[in-house]
Order: C-alpha cells, then structure tokens, then sequence
C-alpha cells in the first residue's frame, strides 16, 4: 500500500492511497463530504488487499485529507478531481464503486473514460441529487437565501449544518445525467437501503431506466439506511465486487 499526494495541476494537492495489484482496478468514489477512510472505502480495501487486487482511494478536493475549500467545490471540479487520479494512478480496466454523490461521479467517469471503465457499482446512488434532492426540495425563502447569500445551511442528522453553495446547484443543472440515456454499455449494480431517509431508492430504478446497458441488477435492502455500513452491507458490497470481479476472471 503506497499513499501521496497529487498536485491536480493547479497547486492544490489530492490525498490518495494506492493498493498494487492485478486489474481490473478497483476505484472508490466517496460521497458528499465524506471522505477515503469511511466503512465502505476501507472493507472494499481489506477485501481487495486480501485477493491482491489492485485498488485506488482519494479523497475529492476539500474532503477529508486532500487540500482545497470544500465551499468552492463543485460536482464538475470534483469529477475532474476524480479523472485526474485515475488517469496518473492508475493503468487498465477499472471497476468504479460510488457512494451517494460518488454514483453520480462514477457515472460522470465512465462517460468520460468509456474505454476504461468496465463496471460500476453504485451505493445509495445520487446523480443530479443537487437539482433533484435539494433545490427542488427547498423552500422559497430557502431558494432566496442561496440566490441572495451565495450559501445556505441546511440541518443534518450527521453533523454540522451541510453548507450549500450557490455554485453548486448551479454547477450540478451543467452535470445532470438522468435527463437523457446514459450511454455505458457495461455491468451496473445498485445497492441501495429502503429505509434510505436521504435518498430514495427509486433513484436505482430511474438510474437503470437511463442507462444504455443491458447488464444491470438492483439490489434493494428492506431495513438498509444511506450508509449501508453495516457488517452484513458491507458483505453485499464485497459480494457484488467480488462476483465482478470473477467475471472479468480477477
């Protein structure tokens, strides 16, 4: 296992960490204001280093160990965050894993890098979530305030208010993917929690409706939340990437 830091070109260095191994390489995309080192990101590294498969983690501009403001941060600039350490850390085919926002970047990637990306494994998925879970979501007075003020704060069962910013619902409208067919003729498997209060789960519906493939299977967990961090999630998690992984014969 080898960790750095990656200047993306403009002074602002990305946090990483690389597992060496044989391909197809396994790509961990974290969620909004989550970061490389949560439950998901380190049972799929335990799990890959335990088969001595190739595998890479970052953490996106302004998250977790990587430098950069997280209110400038955008879907586009993090998408970009995402291509820059695959296209100098890694080599071959990849398998991206998305969580939450991290759907949304690793549909995002495959459209950008369609000759590498043969799989993608999408958790609590969220593409266009800006548009579709916040600001349609939000109150008039609440749409005010981020048009007026530039950021908006909005409670959150884990932590601290989430600060929305301007740029960012602006930004997501330019990113949307589920208002046309997402061409990506590779395998998609969605996992997501019923019982998921932030995302809803007929967003793995519309994803698979969307996307051009053939080869695409949802897995619903009845009691499942956003997380999906329990052990027995995690397992279904390793589960699909490791039934992926037989078929490319990893």
């Amino acid at each position: 296992m080898t960790t750095g830091r990656l200047d993306r070109g403009d002074g602002t260095h990305l946090a990483w960490i690389r597992q060496d191994g044989r391909g197809p390489t396994i790509v961990f995309l974290p969620g909004f204001r989550s970061d490389m080192t949560g439950d998901k990101a380190t049972a799929l590294a335990a799990f890959a280093a335990e088969r001595g498969q190739a595998m890479l983690r970052f953490d996106y501009s302004g998250h977790g160990a990587s430098e950069g403001a997280f209110l400038d941060g955008t879907i586009g600039q993090w998408a970009s965050d995402a291509l820059t350490a695959i296209d100098r850390l890694t080599e071959g085919p990849l398998i991206l894993v998305g969580s939450s926002m991290g759907g949304w970047i690793a549909l995002l990637t495959a459209l950008a890098r369609p000759d590498r990306v043969t799989a993608l494994v999408g958790i609590a998925a969220a593409p266009d979530f800006t548009q579709r879970l916040m600001w349609d979501s939000m109150a008039p007075a609440e749409r005010v305030t981020l048009v007026n003020e530039g950021v908006l704060h909005i409670p959150s069962q884990y932590g601290d208010p989430t600060p929305i910013t301007r740029r960012l619902i602006e930004d997501g409208r330019d990113r949307l993917v589920l208002t046309a067919p997402i061409a990506f003729p590779g395998r998609v498997r969605l996992l997501h929690g019923q019982a998921d209060p932030d995302v809803p789960w007929e967003l793995a519906l519309r994803i698979a409706e969307r996307v051009t493939s053939d080869d695409v299977e949802i897995v619903l967990v009845k009691d499942g939340d956003h997380r999906l961090s329990r052990p027995r999630d995690l397992a279904l998690l390793t589960r699909t990437v490791g039934a992926l992984l037989e078929q490319d014969g990893a």
